[in-house]
């Protein structure tokens, strides 16, 4: 998701093309082409501006109306039915050819990842991982990150790993039993939500930072993140 004021000028697009499955938008103010998954112009009289990107959530709608009790949602227009994507739309583009190809060992092109790109470094996380793990500590450039699955098992959030107020870096432990905290930190035993936020203990009050994050095919993110790593693969991406 991102703003469309570009320059104080604000934007307005369509589908323009297809580029290696990443598909082309151009505006109608000035006929620039975006690109999709980074939001830059690749053409045109803006090219080489950038989109800014807004931070957004994929969530279940369950969780997000746990969270947004009062949050609306956009309305099918009746008479495009007949154009908007099937409901297994996911599992149908899962299935065709690719145009470009990354061989890595066990990763497939349309392999679903989890793209992270923050503090200089790029990394790709396997979502099937992701969803097993629930919880995952890691590093990305010299920060500590911490990667969390909601309490839908579906949904999926990615925070620094820094308490605001403490200067050592806390471990966190994650249930999924519902009479017990959601999330736990080690050096206060402070309980966590979804939203990063401490709800109890000494740090009630206190949020952790957000990371923007990404779902995407492997392919797509290893074209346009050319210095990314995959977490778990050990040996070094081509």
């Amino acid at each position: 998701m991102f703003r469309r004021t570009v320059n104080g000028l604000t934007l307005s697009f369509y589908l323009a093309g297809i580029n290696n499955q990443n598909f082309l938008m151009r505006d109608h103010q000035t006929g620039t082409y975006w690109q999709q998954i980074t939001g830059r112009a690749i053409s045109g009289p803006l090219a080489g501006n950038q989109l800014q990107l807004v931070s957004s959530d994929e969530l279940t709608y369950g969780l997000w109306k746990t969270e947004q009790p009062q949050g609306t949602v956009l309305q099918d227009i009746a008479r495009y039915a007949s154009e908007y994507s099937p409901l297994d739309w996911d599992k149908q583009i899962g299935k065709m050819p690719t145009v470009i190809s990354y061989p890595q060992a066990g990763l497939k092109p349309r392999d679903l990842m989890l793209g992270v790109r923050a503090f200089g470094s790029a990394r790709a996380f396997p979502f099937q991982a992701v969803l097993r793990q629930k919880l995952i500590q890691d590093h990305l450039g010299d920060k500590p990150i911490l990667i969390v699955v909601g309490p839908d098992n579906q949904s999926v959030r990615v925070f620094l790993r820094k308490i605001p107020d403490q200067s050592e870096t806390p471990d966190f432990y994650r249930s999924d039993v519902a009479s017990q905290p959601f999330l736990l930190d080690s050096l206060s035993g402070s309980e966590w939500n979804f939203q990063g936020c401490a709800v109890a203990g000494s740090e009630k009050g206190q949020c952790l930072t957000r990371i923007d994050s990404i779902k995407d095919y492997w392919f797509d993110w290893r074209n346009y993140n050319s210095d990314t790593s995959v977490f778990g693969l050990t040996t070094r991406v081509k």
